[in-house]
């Protein structure tokens, strides 16, 4: 695939997104009403309304697709997006869980689960576009479009400072401890 064919891609995924979403609120509108999210589902908290969503997902959708395409194809030619789609089914699987078992009212699972995105941000950069793409899109169905897409951001913001900071200062020091390590033990055979 090539730049220009992922954007024809892109536009389709995106008008895929809005027709989805627009078509579920206007349903949602016509059988009991768009329902809205408390803020970490604390009703002392403001909740947001479904709506907001008609214009938030196909526009974090279509930007973050933009950013994918800019990550993917910074050289002209054909490029691999066997990463991009790697980082997308894996956040989709994993907001699917979150979704589930919050569902099945396992909520403190549920957050211990986000709980390992913070570990997984140490190996993998979950904070790519493609992650924040799946993980929004797999959890705006049992949360609406807005919550996910902050909790997202914010998982992202943090995860990108443990796997761009936090990630190279532990590899710097696991590096230095070993070098102490086989120094100390270099001496002691002497």
């Amino acid at each position: 695939m090539n730049r220009k064919s992922f954007f024809t891609a892109s536009i389709i995924f995106t008008a895929l997104v809005a027709l989805s979403i627009w078509s579920g609120l206007v349903w949602a509108h016509f059988h009991g009403g768009v329902s809205s999210h408390h803020l970490l589902a604390d009703e002392k908290l403001p909740a947001l309304s479904n709506w907001w969503g008609a214009l938030i997902l196909p526009l974090l959708t279509w930007f973050l697709l933009y950013r994918i395409r800019e990550n993917t194809f910074r050289e002209e030619g054909h490029s691999s997006l066997l990463r991009p789609l790697y980082g997308f089914i894996g956040a989709v699987l994993f907001g699917g869980l979150i979704s589930v078992l919050f569902t099945l009212g396992e909520n403190d699972l549920a957050g211990n689960a986000m709980l390992l995105l913070f570990v997984a941000a140490l190996v993998y950069p979950v904070y790519r576009p493609e992650c924040l793409l799946g993980f929004v899109l797999s959890m705006s169905y049992v949360f609406g479009p807005v919550l996910p897409a902050l909790i997202g951001i914010l998982v992202g913001g943090i995860a990108l400072v443990l796997y761009a900071l936090v990630r190279p200062a532990g590899q710097y020091v696991a590096a230095k401890l070993a070098l102490v390590i086989s120094f100390s033990n270099a001496r002691h055979k002497d």
